[in-house]
């Protein structure tokens, strides 16, 4: 009767164990549940994106991004590109991801509300610069970012919004 009590307990002790291994990533439980000291150094904690709606990408702190941006080795930026999809774009608005070090294992392209294949010179750029891209929406890009930043990878997310907003510029006024 004693053997099996306590088989039962180490039972139930190791299934609580295992449990609680699932839903934990070795990401999640390197990052400060604190604050975190960004004059430090060391490895920047991930940013996490919480929804997407018409209004931008709002991360997981709360701050909404309205206009295009990049994530990028645990950090926001926002992304100066033409309004209207794929006219008068060019590989420079890509750059970014060819002076990186190191580059990511993979770039998420996310089209705005739709899957919008760029044209081919962007694609080929992107290729020769040695980076794998995958296109989607946003919103499924912003997922995917997610998933792929929980498991340790090296992603970066180039987000177009849902609808098309640019970021303000201070424009000096004319003397």
């Amino acid at each position: 009767m004693f053997s099996r009590t306590l088989a039962h307990s180490v039972l139930r002790q190791s299934t609580r164990t295992h449990r609680r291994c699932i839903h934990q990533t070795a990401k999640r439980l390197s990052v400060p549940t604190s604050l975190n000291n960004i004059l430090a150094g060391g490895e920047a904690p991930a940013v996490l994106i919480n929804t997407v709606s018409q209004e931008g990408i709002q991360l997981a702190d709360g701050l909404v991004i309205p206009s295009a941006c990049i994530f990028l080795e645990g950090k926001t930026f926002l992304w100066d590109v033409p309004p209207t999809l794929w006219d008068k774009w060019t590989p420079e608005h890509f750059e970014i991801f060819d002076v990186v070090v190191p580059k990511p294992e993979l770039l998420l392209l996310g089209t705005g509300p739709r899957v919008q294949l760029p044209p081919s010179p962007i694609r080929q750029y992107l290729a020769k610069i040695g980076v794998q891209v995958d296109f989607m929406d946003t919103k499924n890009a912003c997922s995917t970012y997610n998933l792929l930043t929980e498991e340790g990878r090296r992603v970066a997310a180039a987000l177009l919004p849902l609808k098309s907003q640019t970021w303000g510029r201070n424009v000096p006024p004319q003397a």
